[in-house]
């Protein structure tokens, strides 16, 4: 989906700040600031084919089974280091509630309580959860009165939720990128190389084998981690072309 742009200063402001961010992963990387672009992908099925594959051979493809058996779904919680193109505490999870999300960010920050952290991530409802900014503010230590969800408050709205999780004054903030443009995100770069090589060709007779050839996947990934080299900038008073993205 296309996003509808009522205000193209903002929406190029948006993506100005995305891009800045990820230009300037490596060097706060150096000082202590960790950059992570994170996501969900939901809803990966553990297909079993009901024959074995036929690998390749010459003047053949490899020629899979059509039909296959169901054995339940599960959520991978991606989260990548821009600076060394690592995943770092991945999460496999059933769902993806607020309380999921909250959970990811509180394992993330755990392998380094008292960095800077810098997430990139779209704005999903549980993105900007009430559950989140508690935790926020626990982990920064700020007492003030975060009000009541629905009434007033940092918690009264998504709004003032997002101006909360988006302060720069914060060690702990979040950048959103405009909606419907999840090209914009590095993880779902990531999220699509996982596909290709893992998930798309695969055959899995449990959840949990699924889960174990992801996780396996991200160790041997994370072996020869590189950053991946960002070269989109938004040239000023030029039409973004919404639809190709990168």
């Amino acid at each position: 989906m296309n996003p509808n742009i009522k205000n193209w200063d903002q929406f190029e402001s948006e993506i100005e700040e995305v891009c800045e961010t990820y230009h300037t992963a490596a060097e706060n990387e150096k000082h202590g600031i960790h950059t992570v672009s994170i996501d969900e992908k939901t809803g990966i099925q553990a297909l079993e084919r009901e024959a074995p594959t036929k690998p390749m051979i010459p003047g053949n493809v490899e020629k899979r089974e059509y039909n296959y058996e169901r054995h339940g779904t599960t959520c991978l919680f991606g989260n990548l280091n821009v600076a060394t193109g690592e995943i770092i505490s991945p999460m496999l999870n059933e769902t993806r509630k607020e309380e999921d999300f909250a959970k990811d960010i509180e394992n993330i920050i755990a392998t380094d309580p008292d960095a800077g952290w810098v997430f990139v991530l779209d704005n999903l409802n549980t993105h900007l959860s009430e559950m989140l900014v508690v935790l926020v503010a626990t982990l920064l230590k700020i007492t003030m009165d975060l009000g009541v969800k629905g009434k007033s408050g940092v918690l009264k709205s998504l709004e003032s939720r997002k101006a909360f999780l988006t302060d720069k004054s914060h060690r702990i903030r979040f950048v959103y990128t405009p909606k419907h443009c999840s090209w914009l995100n590095q993880i779902e770069i990531w999220f699509s190389g996982l596909s290709r090589r893992i998930l798309t060709r695969g055959n899995f007779s449990s959840v949990e084998k699924l889960k174990m050839k992801i996780l396996d996947y991200i160790d041997f990934y994370n072996k020869n981690a590189k950053p991946m080299k960002w070269k989109y900038k938004l040239k000023k008073n030029t039409p973004v072309n919404v639809t190709k993205g990168i």
